[in-house]
Formats: structure tokens, C-alpha cells, sequence
């Protein structure tokens, strides 16, 4: 079976459109590529209500993972964790390992002569301030651990917001636990280019060559059609195909026969193919 993860983007800034969602995007990149599938992407805002509705959603559809970033910070407006632990029906208390976590940052901070002296302020207890019954992640880049809570089969992880944070929290913690479930899965990837053919003509040879592959998706990409048939180019049009399977040989070869049927299909009604670079 597919290992299932849903991804919930928490911040007023990607609701506005002040800050491009790029955790977003390296999540569902990272995650794909090892083996696994991402079934939805939520962008919420900073508001504990908000965020505890679309955790209980989310666990209602029993994905394996859900994978939260964002809010995990010491100001006002961090308020991923409460969300969590409102959705979660469970009581916000401090995480002692978590505390551990953050107390051991500041002493760095001190040695590194960043700070004066070690406190312990509201503001940093708030980052410690988990949801009960869940585990602390290590942040080896800032401050805010990360969060690990299990709900069922589900296991719901918090990351921080900050790209270089969310990345190597991930990295150290949570890659093996996706490895472990998607076992020997690969994501295996190519692309060819059409020229010649609009994408309303494509579209049923695409329908036929999926059905004839079974596993196998094509996902059609536009590229200037207007434009370049104003200048008398022609469309260009980049067909990816993609496949999960138990080993590269075999996705590969999956792929190459659904790339041949689709490129002879193309070659008859007039189209001219050409490998990606």
C-alpha cells in the first residue's frame, strides 16, 4: 500500500501571500521522492481554532503521516502547538525534554557570547509547551524542537516554519520513519517534450496511454501556447510521466513502455517529440 501524508502550511504571511510556500513544495518533493505520497497540502492561519479543525479533518482520513510546519515560535502568533493540542483533545503542558532542548540552545548562545546570561523567559518556556503524551524533535539549526505525536496509525510531526530548520529536523528525524513504512518504494520520474500538437488534441492520446499503463500518470505542462503560436511556433508542451514501484528497474521500465505507446501515439496524429535534456 502507498504511505499516505498530508501536509498542513500554517502562517497569516502564505494566506496574504507575503511568503511563497516553499516548505510546502521541498515537503511534497522530499517525501515523494522517498516512496511516499502526498495527498493534500492545507495552508491555515495562525489561529488555534483554524489549526485544530483541520488536524481533527486531516486524522479523519487516517493518513499515515501528517506533517505540520510553521508556529512553533516564541511570539504571539505561534500557535501551532495549542491548535494540535485543541485538536487533539489533549492538555498543554511543558514538555521537560523539550525544555532540556531549548535550555541547552541558550547555554550555546552563551558560550558563543550571544547572550549574557541563560534565562528561562515565558517566551522560550512557550516553545517547550507541547501537547501531553507527545515527543520532542531535535532542532540542531534554531531553537523551537520539533513534535511528535501519535493519533492511532497516524503520526503527527510539527516542524518549525524556517525553511533550513524544517528541512534538518526533518532530515534527522523524520526520513527514516518514512523510509521505514514505504519500505522498497521508488519514485521514479521522466519528461518528453511535444511540439506541434495542442494540448486538447494530446489529451485523449494521454487518456489511452495512461489506461494502457496502469501506475503510470502523465501530467501534461503548457508552456507559452498562445504565444508561441502567435509567433508561429506552435505549442510546447512538456509531458512528465511518473510511477511508484518496489524497485527503480521496474518503474523504469514501466515508464519507457508508457513513453513509447505515447510518442508513437503523438508521431500519427502529427506531433514531433523530443527528449528532455
Amino acid at each position: 500500500m502507498v504511505v499516505e501524508i498530508e501536509i498542513i502550511c500554517v502562517g497569516n504571511e502564505l494566506l496574504i501571500g507575503k511568503t511563497l510556500n516553499t516548505n510546502a513544495h521541498w515537503l511534497a518533493k522530499r517525501v515523494t521522492s522517498l516512496g511516499a505520497a502526498v495527498r493534500r497540502v492545507t495552508v491555515v492561519s495562525d489561529e488555534i481554532d483554524e489549526v485544530a479543525s483541520v488536524v481533527r479533518e486531516a486524522l479523519k482520513r487516517k493518513p499515515r503521516f501528517i506533517i505540520t510546519t510553521g508556529g512553533l515560535g516564541p511570539t504571539f502568533d505561534d500557535k501551532t502547538l495549542a491548535g494540535i493540542a485543541k485538536g487533539l483533545r489533549r492538555k498543554f503542558a511543558v514538555n521537560e525534554n523539550a525544555l532540556k532542548m531549548v535550555k541547552k540552545k541558550y547555554e550555546i548562545f552563551l558560550k558563543e557570547g550571544k547572550i549574557e546570561k541563560v534565562e528561562l523567559t515565558p517566551s522560550r518556556v512557550k516553545m517547550a509547551t507541547f501537547p501531553e503524551g507527545t515527543k520532542a524533535l531535535r532542532n540542531h539549526v534554531g531553537t523551537a524542537p520539533g513534535m511528535l505525536a501519535s493519533v492511532g496509525e497516524t503520526s503527527l510531526i510539527a516542524l518549525p516554519g524556517v525553511p533550513p530548520e524544517m528541512e534538518a529536523i526533518f532530515e534527522e528525524s523524520v526520513t527514516s520513519m518514512i523510509k521505514k513504512e514505504a519500505g522498497k518504494c521508488v519514485f521514479f520520474e521522466k519528461s518528453i517534450y511535444v511540439d506541434g500538437l495542442m494540448e486538447s488534441n494530446l489529451a485523449p492520446l494521454i487518456d489511452q496511454a495512461m489506461h494502457n499503463n496502469s501506475g503510470v500518470y502523465i501530467k501534461s505542462h503548457v508552456y507559452g501556447e498562445s504565444r508561441l503560436r502567435a509567433e508561429g511556433q506552435g505549442p510546447h508542451i512538456e509531458l512528465h510521466f511518473s510511477t511508484t514501484a518496489e524497485h527503480r528497474t521496474v518503474a523504469k521500465k514501466q515508464l519507457d513502455r508508457a513513453i513509447g505507446q505515447l510518442s508513437l501515439l503523438v508521431q500519427k496524429s502529427g506531433g514531433r517529440i523530443r527528449s528532455a535534456a
